[in-house]
């Protein structure tokens, strides 16, 4: 069994335990009493004062004791904060008292305690940090490498920091004995396993994201700011609102991350000399936002913007509508497809648009083609160079350097496996077949020299994308005023008549990152005429806080922060 680091646990001193009593309630608790349930959502947070509880967790060989927490010691990990499912039972071991802190007050003890907020965010962090390494298998995924619908569940755990296990049937031992214990026959793969209350048979993204608690948003919600994407924009946006004690409701379609959640390393980012993953990047910009108040949920989807008086209403594609005071726009960019009438086949089983740790596992030793000329294909390129065999980069650009950082540029240059091909594209891509859809995958691709006029096919089982990006603004309503591209256009690039065709009826013109309508705001990759750079959407997701105070202000006195999490 792996050895839990130091840091996953820490015990309160008696002045500490003061404090925390007054965000919470003691109960007294006989041995055995059931204090969370796997697969609770909003739990309490739990910190012992007399007895001890005991903390279980599911794994392929049965319920496993994990540990036990004693006198000011806490139960939980990162769920506690965020009010995902719990992955894990607690149970009394031994009659005692329990300080109980609701998740509303929990998040209220985050907020105004900065030292033991501190404590809390960094022993649940870590705990979630151990559970991925030690991967326990409390969660666990079982499907076939090449099945899409395996990789659409992996990748959406893996964005929301859910530890899971994964099984192949075809190449995993524990596959089989788990399979026959949870009777789940070949024909319901993939499955997806959540300890031992729950087993979903080939989910959707919604069928897991209530599972996993990971979207609990009620209808008709009504908050100070809505922010529309978790990209790096949408959460500096959440993470600032949220801390200045403004409500928040953070919608995504996907995950927290964004398009930017995709890179493998940004050593441009100021503050990390080393890098940062996108992923780590979006996961503690996420638990910041959390922490301040701020309700992150996906995967949803925005499909409609309306005005009902001074109050904006975003209608959610599963009918639920939330609405605020004000609104951001940070749906950022998505990345475009190739013109090859087949891709769809092979989306999932061999052509991805992102290099992850996910990809890197799953295209270990094999051949790869990367098709881009921009910063992010230059990172997936180095990344996917230390597991791949070969890395081939593909551009229609004649030099690289036009559109890329030259510090990229030279580790590409330097990296032995990664070939570059200027002036290139992919033509055709071919598959394996099969007898059933799922069979098939990807095994081979053909390139096309722009140079020279000759294609060649080439035996290569993965592709990643990362081939230019259009914005996500079909939603917005037909007098939010963009550009013939659709990026949304804000403040000074607002001429007066897309003001009167949005029927603009303040004595002030927009402010920098103002759309037509008032107290809507763009910010990040949708604007127009933004700088495609993670810092400068943090930047101007960030500042924009500024503008929705002033802005509210207008309607009146800003308000207490409305209720969070009922």
């Amino acid at each position: 069994m792996t050895k839990p680091p130091a840091d996953v646990n820490y015990t309160f001193d008696d002045a500490q335990l003061d404090q925390l009593s007054a965000y919470g309630e003691v109960r007294r608790h006989k041995a055995g009493d059931l204090l969370i349930e796997e697969g609770e959502s909003r739990c309490d947070c739990l910190v012992t004062l007399s007895g001890h509880t005991n903390i279980f967790i599911s794994t392929p060989e049965g319920e496993r004791r994990m540990g036990w927490m004693e006198r000011g010691q806490f139960a939980g990990d990162i769920t506690v904060l965020t009010g995902q499912a719990s992955l894990s039972r607690v149970e009394m071991g031994e009659e005692g008292d329990v300080l109980h802190i609701a998740h509303a007050d929990f998040q209220r003890l985050l907020v105004e305690n900065s030292a033991i907020s501190d404590v809390f965010v960094r022993t649940l962090t870590a705990r979630r940090a151990f559970a991925h390494e030690a991967a326990h298998g409390s969660v666990i995924v079982i499907g076939d490498a090449h099945d899409r619908d395996v990789f659409a569940a992996r990748d959406l755990l893996s964005k929301h920091m859910v530890p899971h296990l994964w099984l192949d049937p075809a190449t995993d031992a524990l596959a089989k004995p788990i399979m026959e214990a949870r009777e789940i026959t070949n024909d319901s793969l993939p499955v997806v396993i959540r300890g031992r209350s729950r087993i979903l048979s080939r989910p959707s993204m919604s069928e897991l994201s209530e599972a996993f608690g990971l979207d609990l948003l009620p209808d008709g919600e009504t908050v100070d700011v809505i922010v529309v994407g978790a990209g790096p924009a949408g959460l500096a946006a959440s993470v600032y609102a949220a801390s200045e004690g403004l409500s928040v409701i953070t919608l995504d379609t996907d995950a927290p991350g964004g398009q930017a959640g995709t890179s493998s390393k940004i050593e441009n980012y100021l503050g990390f000399p080393m890098g940062v993953s996108g992923r780590e990047l979006a996961a503690r910009a996420s638990i910041q936002a959390q922490k301040f108040g701020a309700r992150i949920a996906a995967p949803v989807k925005a499909i409609s913007l309306d005005r009902n008086g001074e109050i904006y209403c975003v209608g959610l594609e599963d009918g639920r509508n939330i609405c605020a005071r004000a609104v951001v726009i940070a749906t950022g960019a998505q990345y475009r497809q190739l013109p090859i009438p087949n891709l769809s086949r092979f989306e999932g089983r061999g052509v991805y648009y992102g290099a992850t740790p996910m990809e890197a596992q799953l295209c270990g030793g094999q051949d790869v083609a990367i098709v881009g000329a921009g910063n992010s294909a230059g990172q997936g390129a180095v990344f996917l160079s230390q597991t791949a065999r070969t890395v081939h980069l593909l551009y229609r650009r004649a030099d690289i350097r036009e559109t890329m950082s030259e510090y990229l540029v030279r580790r590409l240059e330097e990296t032995p496996n990664i070939h570059l091909h200027p002036s290139t594209e992919i033509e055709a891509l071919h598959g394996l077949g099969g007898a059933a859809p799922e069979d098939d995958r990807l095994i081979a691709t053909t390139f096309h020299s722009k140079a020279t006029g000759d294609s060649r096919r080439v035996e290569i089982p993965f592709v990643f994308l990362f081939i230019g990006a259009a914005p996500f603004t079909s939603w917005l309503p037909e007098h939010m005023s963009c550009d013939e591209k659709g990026f949304v256009k804000t403040g000074p690039d607002l001429a007066n008549i897309d003001l009167v065709r949005a029927g603009w009826s303040l004595d002030r013109m927009p402010t920098r990152y103002e759309t037509s309508w008032p107290r809507v705001y763009a910010v990040g990759d949708v604007r127009i005429g933004s700088v495609k750079r993670v810092a400068s959407s943090v930047g101007e997701g960030s500042v924009v806080v500024s503008d929705i105070h002033r802005a509210i202000a207008e309607l009146g006195a800003v308000s207490d922060p409305l209720p969070r999490g009922a």
